[in-house]
Parts: C-alpha cells; structure tokens; sequence
C-alpha cells in the first residue's frame, strides 16, 4: 500500500472522528429531542380517541309514599353512536409569566429544563445575548408557575407561558437580552390576543416563595410596548376610604400573607424600598394601578 493510500486512509478515519464528535456537540439533547417528540405524540394519541358513547338517560321511579321521584342510571349500550362536535379549536394561553433563571449560565438553565428530577420547564429560555431558545409548544402545559395563584386563577400553567431570562437574579438584564423579549411578546400577544394586564412576573403570582425577575427588570420598558401596567406619571391622593390590601387583591395578588403581597407590588412598581410598608408614595402608586383593573 502506498504512502498516499496510507495518508488517504488516516484522514479518512479522522474525518471521520470529527463526524462523530461534531454529531455529539450538535445533538446533545437528541435524548431528551427524542424523549420530547415521544410525549407530544401520546398526548396527540391521547386527544385523538374516539369520544365515549352517550349515558343513557335516568329511570324515574317513585318512592312507597308516591311523592318523591327516585333516580337511578340505566347501563349504557354500547351501540349508542357517540356524537362529537366540529366547531373546535386548540385552547390558547391567556398568560406570560415572566422569570429570571437564578443560574450561572444558560447551559446550565438548559440543562435544568431536560433532566426529569428536576421537574421543572419553561416555553421560551432567553440567552444574555439575545438568542431565544423554545423548548416546548405554546399550546403544552409548562411547568414553570408552581402553586402560584392570580385572582381567582389557582393553575397558571394551565392558561400561561413561561419565559425564563438567562440571569442570576443580582445582575442587569443585557439589552439584546431585552430586544429579544420585546420581540417574543409581541409575537406573542398578537398571536394570542393576550391582554395587557396579563403579562405577570413569577413574584407577582408566588409572593411567598420567588422574587424573580428582580428589581433591576425594566418593567416600565415593557408597559410602553403594552406588555403589563405601569403607574401614570401624575399621580393623585387615594381617597380617604382607600383600602389597601382590598387594591392588591383586585390587581391579583394573593393577600393570605399581606407582607410578602406588598413586597412583591414593590419589587415590580417601586424598585426601591422593598419592606413591607406602604409609604405614601407607594399608596399612590397602589391606588393608580389599582383604577386601571
């Protein structure tokens, strides 16, 4: 065999080496990918089932005294076809929550998001330079509101989307970071319709437990761009009768712990002073926001 053979062959076997590992740095979540695409076809498995048949309607029977109807439920038959309407369509998030990672770095926020222990996800993870990753359909059920509650609201991950920020929760949000945000709601809110009023911080839905995305959030940015509520410049005196707490719970706060509730009104509208007091200002500001609901 000649040297160039020989040559032709050594690269050969180093090209393709280099296949193998390039393959290997591209396609480190082909795992989960994979594990994710299994799901999502279960679930379209599971929607696809053929509707039960219809329950038969009760027998009416009458008690001894002849003035009391009893009913009973007959057994269904199962040549009773079952009737499925036509005028459907998917169910759409009616939420955003907003958070920030608390890690050191994006790889590690991903890494988070495709390991089972963790039990934890969101739809859209936000790098600190701007590049936007999605990891699961906006019409899937994230898991990334906990227990958190909004008015009456008590399952957010039913009816929201996730949308975690690359950020370790002491350090300024980067302004590609912002633009891409910026972009993502605006897809988002013209895609879903969703209001104003519904685009929320993780604090805002879970007073006791997160404090993300942190007071260095520009929330006033977003509320120029309709994405959330921002106070008005001018702001006047609450009427005498003005209740607080009644105010928080109108906005949506879960006021069964009213320290932590003011906090988190704090953390996102006053950016300062995060004790658990009202100052006069802060009553103003309460009191503004709490005539736009």
């Amino acid at each position: 065999m000649s040297v160039f053979v020989y040559k032709r062959y050594d690269f050969a076997l180093l090209l393709s080496a280099c296949l193998v590992l390039a393959g290997c740095s591209t396609n480190r979540y082909a795992k989960t990918n994979k594990q994710y695409t299994e799901q999502v076809k279960a679930l379209a498995a599971e929607i696809s089932q053929q509707l039960p048949p219809p329950l038969p309607a009760p027998t009416a029977t009458y008690d001894s005294l002849m003035d009391t109807v009893v009913f009973s439920p007959r057994i269904a038959r199962r040549e009773q076809p079952w009737v499925g309407t036509i005028n459907f369509n998917l169910r759409k998030p009616n939420y955003v929550v907003i958070h920030h990672t608390a890690q050191d770095s994006l790889e590690q926020t991903l890494h988070t998001f495709t390991v089972p222990h963790t039990q934890v996800s969101a739809h859209y993870v936000i790098g600190r330079d701007g590049q936007v990753y999605q990891l699961l359909n906006d019409y899937l059920r994230g898991w990334h509101a906990g227990a958190g509650k909004w008015g009456n609201v008590t399952d957010l991950n039913s009816v929201s989307l996730g949308i975690e920020l690359d950020n370790n929760g002491n350090e300024p949000f980067p302004d590609a970071q912002i633009y891409s945000l910026l972009q993502l709601l605006e897809k988002l809110k013209t895609t879903y319709r969703i209001p104003a009023a519904n685009f929320l911080a993780h604090g805002d839905i879970a007073p006791t437990r997160k404090n993300d995305p942190s007071v260095l959030f520009p929330w006033e940015k977003l509320a120029e761009r309709g994405f959330g509520l921002w106070p008005d410049k001018h702001l006047e005196e609450p009427p005498a009768n003005f209740n607080p707490r009644d105010a928080l719970r109108i906005i949506g706060y879960d006021i069964s712990d009213l320290n932590a509730a003011i906090v988190a009104f704090k953390r996102r509208y006053i950016q300062q002073d995060l004790s658990p007091e009202l100052t006069p200002h802060d009553l103003q500001v309460l009191y503004n926001l709490y005539l736009k609901y």
